[in-house]
C-alpha cells in the first residue's frame, strides 16, 4: 500500500527579527514502504520540521524530497493538495476537532470538498467503528475525552486510507495509559493496512516499541537504529 520516502540533503532555515535559524542542517534519511518509525529528540531538535517537510505542509531551503523516486517540489499548488489528500494523514498532538461538528462530521471532513468512489458517510462510520468510538458518532469534541477525541482525529487522518500516516506528539497531552492506547492502535493500523507511520514523541518508551527509532539533535540525525517492534 505505501510507498518510500527519500530526502536528499535536506534543510530548512527560519528567519525571524533578522535572526537566521537552521531548524534543518543537510539531512539523509529514507523511510521504506510500510515502516513504522519514532523520531526523537530535544525541543528544537528539528522533529516536527521534518515531519512538517515530509507532509508536503512546508517547503525545504534546500534539499529533495522524493517519493517513489518523484520530487514533490516539481508539483503546482493544486498538484500538491491533491498529492497530499491521496497519500499523506496527519494527526496531531493539538486534535484539531471542529467544535461545532460531531465526530462523524469531523471524520468526513477532508471529503467534504472530494469527489471519491465510497459513500462518504458510510466509510466514516466504518473508521470510527475502527477506532472503537461506534457509540460516539453524534458527539461534539466538548463531549468526549482527550483520548476519544484523538481517536476521532486518527479515524480523519485514515479515512482516505493514505500511504503515510504523519503523527506529530499525538500522546502529548494524553495520560500514559491513553496514550499507550493511542500507540497500540497506530502499531495494529500499520500491521493491519501496510500504511507507513512516522511518529514524533518524546516518550523513550513508546518510542522504542517502534520498528526503528531516529534520534535528532540540532536540526541532523544523531542516530538512527532498530527498534523492538516486529
Amino acid at each position: 500500500m505505501s510507498f518510500s520516502i527519500t530526502c536528499q540533503s535536506l534543510s530548512k532555515e527560519f528567519i525571524g527579527d533578522g535572526i537566521r535559524t537552521r531548524a534543518l542542517d543537510n539531512v539523509n534519511v529514507k523511510f521504506q514502504k510500510g515502516e513504522f518509525v519514532s523520531i526523537v529528540g530535544t525541543s528544537g531538535s528539528g522533529k516536527s520540521t521534518l515531519l512538517s517537510l515530509l507532509g508536503t505542509l512546508d517547503a525545504p531551503s534546500a534539499g529533495s524530497i522524493l517519493f517513489e523516486g518523484e520530487d514533490v517540489k516539481s508539483l503546482k499548488p493544486n498538484q500538491l493538495a491533491d498529492f497530499r489528500f491521496e497519500n499523506i494523514g496527519f494527526i496531531f498532538q493539538q486534535f484539531h476537532l471542529l467544535p461545532t461538528l460531531t465526530s462523524l462530521e469531523n471524520v468526513m471532513a477532508p471529503l467534504f470538498s472530494r469527489r471519491v468512489s465510497y459513500n462518504k458517510k458510510q466509510k466514516a462510520e466504518e473508521v470510527l467503528e475502527k477506532v472503537g468510538l461506534k457509540d460516539k458518532w453524534n458527539s461534539l469534541p466538548s463531549q468526549l475525552s482527550g483520548g476519544q477525541q484523538q481517536r476521532v482525529a486518527i479515524a480523519r487522518a485514515i479515512i482516505h486510507e493514505p500511504h503515510w500516516l504523519l503523527a506529530d506528539e499525538p500522546t502529548g497531552n494524553l495520560d500514559s495509559e491513553t496514550g499507550e492506547m493511542v500507540f497500540d492502535l497506530l502499531l495494529s493500523l500499520n500491521k493491519e493496512k501496510g500504511c507507513g507511520v512516522i511518529f514524533v514523541t518524546h516518550d523513550p518508551v513508546l518510542a522504542n516499541k517502534a520498528g526503528r527509532i531516529i534520534e535528532m539533535k540540532d536540526g541532523c540525525i544523531l542516530s538512527d537504529k532498530v527498534g523492538s517492534f516486529i
